[in-house]
């Protein structure tokens, strides 16, 4: 593959969506005062992804170097309208990447926070961008790789959660994230109270799935930083070596919490080759590839090379995947009441009563 063929393979923005705009005038004296390197007005573009926190890609032209060239960075901020307590906070998504940067190397540089809205219209944060390919539902289009390759790509993804889960928190200066002891009951207590609040008359009332993981939390817990929203689709590869991570973006969900209980997060993505035809209409990430891992196969490896012992997994699958019918159903739960008038969403109640249907077959051991 030449370099055009590469370059071609790096995940870019496209045009900012209407009512979306960033406001220049405020944003540019901003920019300039605070951040240096960024002079002039940038070309604005914006990615598709990421309906949550609105993701922007800031491209300046370089005065040296080749023809064309750019210099890239990523801004990121809060969506317009009312925000729940808590959600949406770029500070603090700041903050942790600039603290956790130094002892995990995935996370991009930090390089300025403003928390002044009247410049933006709301708080926000620039980092530098990590140019690489990002494994979405599908491999970039042109990228095929042999199965022995997917497979190494599988692995060091695991590697790179695993190595989250390492990281000595305290050490960091991230003690004061989160409460940290007493994660699991808290988890459980608020995604069932989520789920109870957003339901709809036509999706299960999902009381045997909460009364089941309320009785069967584990006794001991281990308490770690965790991600929590940790999929392919968040990761960043090198284009010359797409084994290789070199980045781990999103980390507005991150937290104080259970390591086994962020890997049944991120299992409850993970479609594999096998599924059933309901899962694979659902898939968001490659994993369905030859050489990628299955469930039971990635529990195995994260287990072995973290030396954690469980008796039985089924606690962290139920929980990834009722965590998840409990945010499918809150979307849904604003369709259902006219709150949008997305007509994606119009389906997303089957797929709540699809997920807790596979909450009652972990529970089982079926799944």
């Amino acid at each position: 593959m030449n370099d055009a063929d590469k370059k071609n393979l790096i995940d870019k923005a496209s045009q900012v969506r209407k009512g979306e705009e960033l406001n220049l005038t405020g944003l540019i004296p901003w920019l300039e005062s605070n951040i240096p390197s960024l002079k002039g007005e940038p070309r604005v573009t914006q990615y598709s992804g990421g309906a949550s926190n609105w993701t922007y890609c800031l491209s300046y032209p370089t005065e040296e170097g080749e023809e064309g060239a750019v210099h890239e960075v990523i801004l990121r901020r809060g969506p317009a309208g009312t925000k729940a307590k808590g959600a949406h906070d770029m500070g603090r998504e700041y903050r942790l990447q600039t603290a956790l940067k130094p002892v995990y190397a995935y996370v991009p540089e930090m390089l300025g926070h403003c928390d002044d809205e009247s410049v933006l219209g709301a708080e926000f944060y620039v980092m530098e961008k990590l140019n690489g390919l990002i494994p979405r539902m599908n491999l970039p289009k042109g990228l095929k790789l042999e199965q022995g390759t997917t497979g190494q790509l599988c692995l060091n993804a695991l590697d790179s959660l695993i190595e989250l889960h390492k990281v000595d928190y305290k050490a960091a200066g991230l003690h004061h994230l989160a409460k940290g002891e007493g994660y699991t009951q808290r988890q459980i207590e608020g995604w069932s109270a989520r789920y109870t609040k957003a339901k709809t008359w036509n999706v299960p009332s999902a009381k045997y799935v909460m009364n089941w993981l309320k009785n069967n939390m584990p006794s001991h817990e281990h308490i770690c930083l965790t991600h929590n929203d940790f999929r392919f689709d968040n990761l960043v590869l090198d284009v010359n070596d797409p084994t290789k991570i070199l980045g781990v973006l999103d980390w507005e969900l991150a937290t104080l919490g259970d390591p086994l209980m962020d890997l049944g997060n991120s299992l409850a993505y993970w479609v594999q080759a096998d599924d059933d035809k309901l899962a694979k209409s659902t898939r968001r990430q490659p994993t369905h590839l030859p050489g990628m891992l299955t469930r039971k196969e990635v529990i195995t490896y994260y287990l072995d090379k973290t030396g954690f012992k469980v008796d039985n997994f089924a606690f962290y699958e139920v929980y990834g995947l009722f965590r998840l019918a409990a945010i499918a159903q809150q979307i849904y739960y604003r369709y259902h009441h006219k709150q949008t008038d997305n007509p994606a969403l119009k389906h997303i109640g089957v797929f709540v009563h699809y997920l807790l249907w596979q909450c009652r077959k972990a529970i089982k051991g079926k799944r």
